[in-house]
């Protein structure tokens, strides 16, 4: 099961979530995807990721942007799994710790929360060493306007690495790296 994990205040309907959908169902492989729409409490995302990942026939794939990145990498070392890192946070919980208090918006679904302390305190414990470097594939763009993609490249240090300049932070050449993540 190849699993996409979205990032912060996202959705399953995201446009990478939907693209890689259709991508996989035009190869005959629907079935071997899914893409969860993550609770806004990380303690909640991973425990839905972690059901996912005992119920998948097999042993699964992770593919996490920015946030789900994040959590791919915690799941993919926890568990010994393959990941793909999509201009991935690498220390959400320091930068989110000026969010605290602060009401947050999903952009697809609408719903609204107030980020808090407990949502950091969830975070730190996901942050810790990167992921096997023979089991993550990093793709970056040097763009990213959110987050220093320098920061994913030395955390990921020995891991594959994919790192291409301009870009954005949506990761503007998904498409075109479709391929690449699906032979990985």
């Amino acid at each position: 099961m190849l699993i996409y994990l979205h990032g912060f205040n996202s959705s399953a309907q995201s446009g990478k979530a939907r693209f890689m959908g259709e991508w996989m169902a035009e190869r005959g492989l629907a079935e071997a995807y899914c893409a969860p729409d993550l609770p806004h409490r990380p303690a909640a995302a991973i425990q839905l990721l972690e059901g996912l990942i005992a119920a998948a026939p097999g042993r699964s794939k992770l593919v996490g942007s920015s946030m789900g990145g994040f959590y791919a990498n915690y799941l993919a070392r926890k568990h010994g799994l393959k990941a793909v890192l999509i201009n991935p946070c690498v220390s959400c919980h320091k930068k989110l710790a000026d969010q605290v208090g602060t009401p947050q918006k999903n952009w697809h679904s609408g719903a609204e929360y107030v980020f808090s302390a407990q949502h950091l305190a969830e975070l730190q414990p996901l942050a810790a060493s990167p992921n096997a470097p023979e089991r993550t594939l990093l793709l970056v763009e040097t763009g990213d306007e959110v987050l220093d993609y320098r920061e994913a490249v030395a955390f990921h240090a020995g891991a594959h690495q994919v790192v291409l300049e301009g870009g954005d932070h949506g990761f503007t050449r998904f498409a075109e790296t479709l391929p690449k993540i699906l032979e990985f």
